[in-house]
């Protein structure tokens, strides 16, 4: 596992900062202002301190469109890539103040007209007008939006190696699988498993969970223990190189009975149509349209959302129809893409899988296996 802070590879970085700059020309923005990690790090590729929880909003990465330039609020230069030099980095400082007169010094910020930012607190909303004096303040999320949507070469081999590690931790926790098997100790072996593959931070923390019989999205049992004949889900994600790689399965636990294999073909013929409606040119609806096709109830959880670094656009869920409708899938979008059939009294089936929008459909690129049934 490397230990030392590194940047970015250099193909990688230029080409999400390209996009990024391109956007900033069709949305008129002549300097863009990020507070967001995944966002920072999009355009200076310098990994950034992972926290968990939020934080408020701060001038984490700045960007001129007019030469490129991007300026790094940073107190050190290890993990900096060597196109944004020392000068260009400005310190944390408990002075908001002195933070304004770093951003005032940058070259374009007196004559920029249009400043776009990822995000705002109402104390910089004060403060941002100060260091851009004849600028408007504008959203520039949807350029960031606009330009993370659509994967690069570069990207999509980044996001590669995430799966694989991803599915290295899914594969070492179903060989622990067995009656008596506890979700804590299951979780364990999955974390153990992709930090020994080089990834020590997960995506998300309740990763496996044996389903209910009663009730389609509750866990089953107050012990958290697998037992003969239930049905353990199992969602292994890990954040490599700021992109998250996962992949879901279920797998049963001894012997299986005609109700689980029974629910196993729904949920092959519910991805065959998941499948089916990645293509593109098709509106991100047809996800939800897999589910009634199949005649499955639309789960609690997004169908599918953008994948990258952190959540990408669009996230397709029930309760977002409307914007759904209005979103058409495009080349290069990476989408992780969930389906979750249930039965009372045998419990459920959940998959997720990276599908990759190609020019004439989609490449699945998850490669984990299923039960064979």
């Amino acid at each position: 596992m490397r230990t030392e802070v590194m940047p970015d590879d250099r193909a990688l970085r230029h080409g999400r900062r390209d996009r990024a700059l391109a956007q900033m020309k069709a949305h008129d923005l002549d300097v863009l202002v990020l507070g967001r990690q995944a966002n920072a790090r999009y355009v200076a590729g310098a990994p950034q301190l992972w926290v968990a929880g939020t934080r408020p909003f701060g001038p984490v990465a700045t960007v001129v469109r007019e030469t490129g330039a991007v300026h790094l609020l940073s107190t050190w230069d290890e993990g900096v890539p060597e196109d944004i030099p020392h000068d260009h980095l400005y310190g944390m400082m408990w002075n908001p103040m002195n933070t304004i007169a770093a951003l005032r010094d940058i070259p374009g910020a007196a004559t920029a007209v249009r400043v776009g930012t990822d995000a705002l607190s109402p104390n910089f909303a004060k403060l941002l007008p100060l260091a851009f004096p004849n600028a408007e303040l504008v959203d520039g999320e949807l350029a960031m939006r606009t330009a993370r949507r659509i994967k690069t070469a570069e990207e999509i081999a980044v996001l590669r190696g995430a799966l694989r590690v991803a599915e290295e931790g899914l594969a070492a926790t179903v060989a622990q699988l067995a009656s008596g098997s506890s979700e804590q100790v299951l979780i364990g072996a999955m974390l153990e498993a992709m930090t020994a593959a080089g990834i020590s931070t997960p995506a998300s923390q309740d990763s496996v969970w044996v389903t209910s019989k009663e009730h389609p999205w509750r866990h089953a049992g107050a012990d958290r223990r697998a037992h003969e004949g239930d049905l353990v889900a199992f969602s292994a994600g890990v954040l490599g190189d700021g992109y998250i790689g996962e992949v879901g399965r279920t797998y049963p636990v001894g012997a299986v009975g005609d109700g689980a294999r029974k629910l196993y073909r729904r949920w092959d013929a519910l991805q065959d149509r998941l499948f089916e409606a990645c293509h593109p040119g098709s509106k991100a609806a047809g996800l939800l349209a897999a589910y009634e096709l199949a005649g499955e109830p639309l789960p609690a959880m997004p169908v599918a959302r953008g994948l990258g670094m952190g959540f990408d656009s669009p996230v397709v869920s029930p309760q977002l129809r409307a914007t759904a409708e209005a979103e058409l899938l495009e080349p290069g979008m990476v989408l992780s893409v969930t389906g979750y059939v249930w039965e009372s009294g045998v419990g459920a089936v959940f998959g997720r899988d990276a599908v990759l929008i190609t020019d004439d459909g989609c490449e699945v690129l998850t490669s984990a296996p299923h039960w064979e049934h």
